[in-house]
């Protein structure tokens, strides 16, 4: 399986961005993602926290 270039925290941080009002388009221009990588980590790491 390929290794992702985002690490699960940074994922998380990502999705938090997004919690906060920026858009799916201004968070893939930022980040360099797609849009369907930012929906599938939502449906994946919605709702979970960073550890620390």
């Amino acid at each position: 399986m390929k290794r992702s270039r985002f690490s699960e925290e940074q994922i998380i941080g990502i999705l938090k961005e997004h919690e906060t009002g920026v858009s799916v388009a201004d968070l893939c221009r930022k980040h360099g993602v797609s849009d369907a990588s930012i929906y599938k980590w939502k449906a994946k790491f919605g709702g979970m926290e960073v550890s620390e």
